[in-house]
């Protein structure tokens, strides 16, 4: 029963981090009080532009930061109960490490040194979450996770070596950035989704494929 609890509020936690990750996004920017363009600004300069001529501008900065902290807390607890319900180290490790990086980037906004190491963290591990949790799933969603965890990492890589290069400059520093942050936001709303209401799965430990192989051994014993 308590795995059911665990997975249940596992996903609720992802789910509800996912969309206010969007939202607070979405209103931090529509309240932004200066010029600001998706393709030009990243979405870190909403807490704070880079130095060396840093500009904080509220209410937009305090929506952000406060958003990135309550939601990084919510995935490093989303993380601890993939762990017990599921036993899945990968996917928990990874999302755990998702948290820590949304956290940082909210109490270090873009206008600190520490940002950027939490920012990438953020990135990287969110691709890596999405790609380890489709993994055990059947398509369609194994697909759809994967192709998330996929594009966002392979964005990162292009914002990283080829800014030069023609579409992503099309796209701008920001658009680029977007590609990488969106997708793992939507991995984050629909794994959440799918463990808030799928049949908690049977945990290596106690499931019928360890029960099979205990019998196994426990039969085998009896012949000896």
């Amino acid at each position: 029963m308590k795995r059911i609890h665990h997975q249940s509020a596992a996903g609720t936690l992802l789910l509800s981090a996912g969309s206010a990750i969007l939202l607070g996004i979405v209103t931090a920017e529509a309240l932004y009080p200066a010029a600001y363009r998706t393709d030009e600004n990243t979405i870190s300069d909403l807490g704070g532009t880079r130095p060396p001529d840093s500009v904080v501008l509220m209410p937009s900065a305090a929506i952000f930061d406060a958003t990135m902290v309550i939601t990084g807390l919510m995935v490093v607890a989303a993380a601890y109960l993939i762990h017990r319900a599921l036993a899945r180290r990968a996917t928990a490790s990874a999302t755990g490490l998702l948290g820590i990086g949304v956290l940082g980037v909210g109490l270090f906004p873009g206008h600190t040194a520490p940002h950027p190491l939490f920012a990438m963290l953020a990135f990287i591990a969110g691709g890596v979450a999405a790609i380890a949790a489709s993994r055990p799933l059947v398509p369609p969603l194994r697909y759809v996770f994967a192709a998330d965890g996929a594009i966002a990492l392979a964005a990162l890589a292009a914002g990283l070596f080829l800014l030069e290069w023609a579409p992503v400059a099309a796209l701008g520093e920001g658009g680029i950035e977007r590609w990488v942050a969106y997708p793992v936001v939507l991995w984050m709303v629909g794994f959440g989704a799918h463990l808030a209401t799928a049949t908690p799965e049977p945990h290596p430990e106690t499931g019928p494929l360890h029960e099979a192989v205990v019998g196994r051994r426990a039969l085998a014993a009896g012949r000896r």
